[in-house]
């Protein structure tokens, strides 16, 4: 099977940072981009910060719509593709929403018609401003938007998991509405497949959109438990990937991974390229990947203020573009990748969530037993329990041995 797999990086100016929108400067930009460029990946992923592009429900700025186009122009001059993110929403620890939906005009960014409305024609308009551009990707909705529906967020809109789908239906449909034939696609921190009062669901990730999203962070308890160089955490973006599948109709749905990288102190700078070499391995061992997307291009400049420590460190270039050992090893991978992809996984790991999604978690059943099988030199993938004896469902997949999580663990 022809491999497919792109690579990339979530693009962080690295003067800044995503307040370079206040201050545009297209020269460093395209100083940003050629950095970028040199390393050998094929797309980013941008990120307009949404107070700065609809201040009011009934603005969205025209010049800041230009900007973004120009960015996305500049990256196709240098043979860039380009995924933008509408709704931000949420980076690095720091929440980014419109006066118009907060404290005096507080309303439920989920729920509230005019709200959604205005969500929507946002969207929409992004998407028709890049949509006859040839590298234009197509949209996702927001960054980790399910973090804005439970805790640990501190002020969170409460939803039902139905007022998820209806949501994400609704922007979804926008963001076609606005470029149609592109590949659009929502996308979740890993409290969509981890926990229990969540609202946005593994369904939702597997099932809407035109491509899963995974977002693959190893502070989550990951490194914790298994440390650096633990299987599991070497093989964290690849198990999401692989659980991802146990919920989606497609047997061959296309899977990014959408963001991934080397978070200090559990991964110090010092292995973040040898994290990096053995994650990107594993995730090329996974079937039907559309792509590897590493956070991020640059570093968070200290001269920001109240960045979380992992926060400053987490580019493959610094601030002055410099590339990192983490960038050559990148490098390296994007240009002896196969051109093949890889066989299908034969063994599935039976999902049964009946208890609750934390058995997906680390430290959950599932989540060691998929480490348990990787460490024994199986290539796992799964499947939910109410499909494991479904023939055709299997052999769709390859699928030809199913164990349950108790079997590996005895």
């Amino acid at each position: 099977m022809p491999s497919a797999v792109r690579f990339g990086v979530n693009y962080t100016p690295s003067e800044g940072w995503f307040h370079h929108w206040l201050d545009f400067d297209l020269d460093c930009v395209r100083a940003d981009l050629d950095s970028i460029v040199a390393l050998g990946v094929d797309h980013i992923r941008v990120f307009p910060l949404w107070p700065y592009f609809q201040p009011n429900r009934t603005l969205i700025r025209p010049r800041a719509v230009e900007q973004l186009v120009a960015l996305a122009d500049a990256a196709a001059e240098r043979g860039l593709d380009v995924n933008v993110d509408g709704l931000q929403g949420h980076l690095s620890s720091f929440d980014f929403l419109p006066a118009w939906t907060r404290t005096w005009h507080r309303r439920n960014i989920f729920t509230d018609p005019e709200v959604v409305e205005g969500e929507a024609v946002y969207l929409r308009t992004l998407a028709a401003a890049l949509a006859d551009r040839p590298n234009f990707i197509g949209m996702t909705i927001g960054n980790e938007v399910n973090q804005f529906a439970a805790r640990p967020h501190p002020d969170p809109d409460r939803i039902t998991s139905e007022q998820a789908e209806l949501w994400l239906s609704r922007l979804l449909s926008a963001c076609a509405e606005g470029a149609p034939g592109r590949l659009h696609l929502h996308a979740s921190y890993d409290a969509a497949w981890y926990q229990d009062d969540q609202p946005f669901t593994p369904e939702h990730s597997a099932r809407l959109g035109d491509l899963t999203a995974v977002h693959s962070w190893v502070f989550n308890g990951t490194a914790q438990r298994h440390g650096r160089s633990g299987t599991a955490t070497e093989h964290h973006a690849a198990y999401l990937i692989e659980l991802s599948k146990a919920w989606a109709e497609d047997p061959h749905r296309p899977v990014w991974l959408q963001e991934v990288g080397a978070p200090a102190p559990l991964i110090p700078a010092g292995h973040a390229a040898a994290f990096a070499e053995a994650t990107v391995a594993a995730v090329l061992d996974c079937p039907d990947v559309w792509g590897v997307t590493w956070w991020c291009s640059h570093d968070v400049s200290r001269d920001l203020a109240d960045f979380p420590r992992l926060e400053y460190g987490l580019g493959l270039l610094t601030n002055d573009r410099r590339p990192k050992p983490s960038a050559a090893t990148l490098t390296r991978i994007i240009k002896e990748h196969p051109a093949s992809g890889p066989a299908p996984r034969t063994t599935a790991l039976v999902v049964d969530t009946t208890a609750g999604r934390w058995v997906c978690a680390p430290g959950g059943p599932v989540f060691e037993a998929f480490a348990r099988l990787t460490a024994d030199g199986a290539r796992p993938t799964t499947v939910l329990a109410s499909r494991a004896h479904d023939r055709d469902h299997l052999a769709a997949r390859g699928i030809t041995d199913v164990v349950t999580p108790d079997q590996v663990t005895k």
